[in-house]
């Protein structure tokens, strides 16, 4: 999965195979797409083909017109993780990593400071599987609550 060769012919077609799905999740004809994304319906079959290379700009433009999250479907898949790219991108979490993408190095850089210099890339995988872990008990104390209110009424 994220281990996939990064050749620019690979990521093409990991991104065409993306956008297919959001073409087909979209819910609305391809030739709408096209144009709500600003380009002829043949050149848009051509692109999620994977026939025709695509710019990152095009491919956010197809993205917009299905509806899906742009940073984080893109982030997703050129990080490697085609599956869960096309798997979030028509849900919640797909927007969820939308905005956290957007918010997190602003973020960041006002927590860190000076500090920033001090990070390790070996930190990584141990910091997102923190946030993971913030992330799922803060959606069970939610849970918690929701369903305490719905008892004591």
């Amino acid at each position: 999965m994220p281990n996939q060769p990064s050749t620019p012919d690979a990521a093409n077609e990991r991104l065409a195979r993306t956008l297919c799905c959001a073409v087909d999740g979209a819910g609305k004809p391809r030739h709408q797409v096209a144009r709500e994304a600003g380009m002829h319906k043949d050149t848009l079959l051509r692109v999620i083909r994977g026939e025709r290379p695509i710019t990152l700009g095009e491919a956010a433009r197809i993205l917009e017109a299905c509806g899906a999250p742009v940073r984080a479907t893109l982030a997703l898949v050129l990080a490697g993780h085609e599956a869960l790219a096309a798997q979030w991108m028509h849900h919640e979490m797909g927007a969820f990593l939308d905005e956290f993408f957007a918010a997190l190095p602003g973020e960041l850089h006002e927590a860190l400071g000076d500090r920033i210099g001090d990070l390790r890339p070996r930190w990584a995988i141990g910091t997102s599987r923190l946030v993971a872990r913030m992330l799922s008990k803060h959606i069970d104390e939610f849970a918690d609550r929701d369903l305490s209110l719905a008892m004591s009424r």
